[in-house]
Formats: structure tokens, C-alpha cells, sequence
């Protein structure tokens, strides 16, 4: 089995939603402004060049280069930099939570999918450029998302507590982790790697933002990512118009709820609130709320009243922070961005917020659903193929994998169905004869008939059972590989640290995925190392 992939909407692993949106569904298009083709590219950068107050450039660039005053920079990720201050370049950015050591394996997808497509984009486009952007969401505050990764099916948490901003987090306690962590890597080269990125990121930075930038800068700087913290006054500053219209105005909720209200037959990702912001300190990130004509912060005895509040955000806009619902519409202010680089949870949420966009007059960008790949060794592909299951049959549900496995195993047909139909034929010709005579006749045949069916359906469990038994050791085979391929019953990419396959592979595991992923081909890659 060599490296292979399938479609994400037969992978069996992405919502309605996201399948219809793949399959350009004529109903969902009213939610979105381009589908991600590189054609398309070329009509999203002249709205956006347009649309895009390109006095924002300077201001960018001289918070990126402070941003980056602490650490070694590449030159491509300078030169990157430098580039924002130029009207044909552009952004592709993807964002992700400040999980500790990258969290689960899609961190490094997400970004190689947004450099990637900047390779691209330049090979179409060569009189523009295209920057590749790490958007930190240093200003979530759900710290329990965050604070642990799993490595070799153990869990190590950073045992902590926390309520605010998790890029102004102390790195302290990390230590602890580390030297679990350590422990636990062995020697070798790519241990050794390991080691010191973890202790480079997170023992020598004082704040969970400077410790993510340094390990992403690590990772990927070399291939010019530019990393933003957007929690910062000199971005707020170009954000304000837009944070007093939610204050006053509120239209984000109406907007979002008559959205809402055409996706009745999807699962909804987010709801608005009635003002879509918190307010925040470095140890508070609490909603704000309008009540009996003031402005409070929930769960605090602070208040403002609409002078004080406008004026709180005029001369401090740093202490206003965008909710899920209003941040991508803080990153499409500040940012010359053409897409946005996703999983299916984060596009969901996206789609819901095309008409606001359209009312405070920003260009909604290109939204891309991130790689998703499925990392096998050749002893698992080899076992596969003894076993003779495709990789489509490695993505089924267990349940239905080994029921069709054992009905294939099987020496004679488990599957009834020919004998419940030749039941259901001659019970046909009963209820002919039935409505012909007492109508107490039609109720008796009735009930024989359930209880001849019920029958075959129990005989076929009881068959399938006892093939199950014959053939367990198999069964347990399949189950066991499944289960390494799929830990918890789920994806991989959403479960594992990198770290377990880069102390295999060391450089070959991103060389690979470099070179393997596409992001505009839509499809599940299977690699093989």
C-alpha cells in the first residue's frame, strides 16, 4: 500500500456541511465570496487591494519586526515581512490555539498548507507575493483546551489554573512538564532535537505567546512564516471603528442569526451573543454585557457607561477583545489577507459570518479547509495488505469494518436478506387472502409475519456472532490496527504530538509532508515513512 489518499467526503470524518460546501452545494453559496481555486485568486486580490486602507501596512510591519526582537529571524521571514509594506502582496494566514508543544498533529498541516499555498500562488501570480501568516489566538482564555499533548499514549498536562488570556500566561510550572517529558524521549539525535526545543520554548520564555512564537519560528522559520500576536494597541487602533459599532449598534447578532436560521438542516457551530467582546486584563477576559443602561463586565463589579466605554476604547483599545464571532473579522481589518486556512469546525463558524462582513463593508476571504493527513508506518501498511484492507476500509466505523470483514471471511452468506424477502413474498399472497375473508385474519397474519421476520433477524445475529468467534483472531487484527491508525475511535492528526513521529523520522517527517500536501487538491493523504 503505498502513499494514497481519499476524498475528505468519503473519509466518513467531516460534517454535512463541510461535504456540501466541498461539493459547491448552489444553497451554500450565498455563504461564502470565492471557492478556493487558483483562479480564483485573482478576482479576491483586486477586491481586497481595493478594499484594504494600505496605510495599515506600516503599522503591521513595525509590530511584526517588534514582535520578532527577540528571536533569531530567517531571512525569508524578514524579507516576508518587509514585503507587507507592499501593495501586491498578500497574506495567507491560518490560525491556532497556543496548545502546549503544538498540541495535536494538525498544527504543523495547518501551517505547511498555508505555506504551501503560497508557493503556488506565486508560481500563478508571479507579480504579487504571498506571505504565510501563523495567526496565535493568544487572547482565547479556555486553558483547558490547551495546557496538555499526548505523546506515546501518555497524557502530560500543565497542571495549572487559568481564566484569562492564555498569551499572557506564565511559562511557569513548565519545568515539571519537562522533565516528565524528557524522561520519557530516550537518546538519540532526534530526541535530542526534541528536548531542546521544549526546553528552548518554554524554560527560557517568560509568556505562553513568546514561548509558541519561538517553537513555531523554530519549526517553520525557514520557510518564512511570519507569526502574529494580534493581542496588541497598535492593531487594536485600527480596530476601533468596529468594536464601538458592536457596542452601539449590536448588528452582528441579527446578522449571524438570520445566517443561522438558513443552515436549519446543519449542525451550527457558534451562536452570537448580543455584543460579540470581552473585556480584558492580564489576569481577566470576561464577556461584556448591556444591562439597565450600562456597560458591566461580567462577573466583576466594573461598569461604563456609553461616554466611559467609547472613551475606554478610543485611548485603550487593547483592552477589548473580539469573541470567536468577531475575530475574524479583527484579522481581516489588519491583515492584506486573501484566505483563511481551516479545519471543518473553524470554516463552519466562517460560513456563518458572510452577510456581517458584507454590512461593515470587509472582504470575506477565500476559506480553504486545512490538509488532513493519516501518517502509517510500512509494517502498518504491510499488515494491511495481509489483512486485505484497503485504506478506505481503515476510515469505516469499526463496526461496520468488522461486520463486512467477517461476512467476507465467511465460508457460506451471513446476510438473510434472500430469505426475508422470499418470507415477505409469501406473506404477500396470506394478506391477499386475508382481505377476502374476517378482518380479524388480516391482524393475525400481521403478527405472524413480525414474528417470522424477527426470527430471521435474530438467526443472522446469531450467525454473524458465531462466525465472529470462529474467525476472532483475525477480527482482533484488524481492531488492533484500526486502533493505532485511529486512537480513541478518531483521527490521528487530532490526538497525536508531533514528537511521536519526528523522534522516527527526525527532518523526513516534514520533508515529506512538504512535499506530499497540496491544499487546493481536497484530499485525505495516507503517508507512508
Amino acid at each position: 500500500m503505498p502513499n494514497d489518499c481519499i476524498s475528505y467526503q468519503d473519509s466518513g470524518y467531516f460534517t454535512p456541511l463541510m461535504n456540501d460546501y466541498l461539493n459547491r452545494k448552489p444553497e451554500l453559496e450565498k455563504l461564502y465570496n470565492r471557492f478556493p481555486t487558483l483562479e480564483n485568486f485573482a478576482g479576491q486580490m483586486a477586491e481586497k487591494q481595493e478594499n484594504f486602507d494600505p496605510s495599515k501596512r506600516k503599522k503591521l510591519v513595525e509590530v511584526l519586526k517588534s514582535q520578532y526582537s527577540g528571536i533569531d529571524i530567517s531571512l525569508l521571514t524578514l524579507q516576508n515581512i518587509n514585503l507587507l509594506s507592499d501593495s501586491k502582496t498578500f497574506t495567507i494566514t491560518t490560525g491556532h490555539q497556543l496548545n502546549l508543544f503544538t498540541g495535536p498533529l494538525y498544527f504543523l498541516y495547518k501551517i505547511i498548507a498555508a505555506i504551501n499555498l503560497t508557493k503556488e500562488l506565486k508560481q500563478q501570480y508571479p507579480d504579487n507575493n504571498f506571505v504565510p501568516v501563523y495567526w496565535m489566538a493568544t487572547e482565547d482564555h479556555d486553558f483547558e483546551e490547551i495546557n496538555y499533548f499526548n505523546f506515546n499514549g501518555k497524557k502530560f498536562r500543565w497542571n495549572r489554573e487559568s481564566s484569562w488570556p492564555v498569551g499572557r500566561l506564565s511559562t511557569e510550572g513548565l519545568d515539571q512538564v519537562f522533565e516528565y517529558f524528557s524522561s520519557e524521549l530516550g537518546s538519540g539525535i532526534n530526541a535530542a532535537f526534541i528536548r531542546e526545543l521544549f526546553e528552548n520554548a518554554y524554560l527560557k520564555h517568560d509568556n505562553l505567546a513568546d514561548a509558541t512564537r519561538f517553537l513555531a519560528n523554530a519549526l517553520f522559520g525557514e520557510y518564512g512564516l511570519v507569526i502574529i500576536d494580534a493581542d496588541n494597541a497598535v492593531l487594536k487602533s485600527d480596530f476601533i471603528q468596529y468594536i464601538k459599532d458592536e457596542l452601539l449598534f449590536r448588528n452582528a447578532e441579527k446578522l449571524v442569526l438570520d445566517t443561522i436560521s438558513s443552515l436549519k438542516d446543519y449542525t451550527i457551530q457558534v451562536n452570537p451573543r448580543e455584543i460579540n467582546l470581552f473585556y480584558i486584563q492580564d489576569n481577566l477576559r470576561e464577556r461584556i454585557i448591556f444591562e439597565d443602561g450600562l456597560y458591566k463586565i461580567n462577573n466583576t463589579a466594573i461598569t461604563f457607561s456609553e461616554a466611559e466605554i467609547l472613551s475606554e476604547v478610543e485611548n485603550h483599545p487593547e483592552n477589548f477583545s473580539p469573541n470567536v464571532i468577531m475575530r475574524p473579522l479583527y484579522q481581516e481589518v489588519i491583515l492584506p489577507n486573501l484566505c483563511y486556512i481551516g479545519g471543518g469546525g473553524e470554516l463552519a463558524y466562517w460560513l456563518e459570518l458572510k452577510s456581517y462582513f458584507d454590512h461593515v463593508n470587509v472582504t470575506f476571504p477565500i476559506l480553504l479547509l486545512r490538509n488532513s493527513v493519516l501518517l502509517a508506518t510500512e509494517k502498518q501498511s504491510s499488515k494491511a495488505d495481509k489483512l486485505d484492507l484497503s485504506w478506505s476500509d481503515l476510515f469505516k466505523k469499526q463496526n461496520i469494518l468488522v461486520d463486512e470483514k467477517i461476512k467476507a471471511l465467511s465460508e457460506f452468506p451471513i446476510d438473510l436478506s434472500e430469505q426475508k424477502k422470499f418470507l415477505q413474498h409469501q406473506f404477500k399472497q396470506l394478506h391477499d387472502i386475508a382481505s377476502k375473508t374476517d378482518k380479524s385474519f388480516t391482524g393475525a397474519v400481521n403478527a405472524q409475519e413480525t414474528k417470522q421476520l424477527r426470527g430471521l433477524e435474530n438467526l443472522e445475529k446469531r450467525l454473524l456472532k458465531a462466525q465472529k468467534r470462529k474467525h476472532s483472531e483475525e477480527l482482533e487484527r484488524i481492531k488492533d490496527l484500526q486502533n493505532v491508525l485511529f486512537p480513541f475511535n478518531s483521527l490521528q492528526e487530532r490526538q497525536i504530538n508531533f514528537a511521536e513521529f519526528y523522534l522516527q523520522n527526525g527532518n523526513d517527517l516534514t520533508k515529506k509532508l512538504f512535499s506530499e500536501l497540496h491544499p487546493l487538491e481536497n484530499r485525505f493523504n495516507i503517508l507512508i515513512f
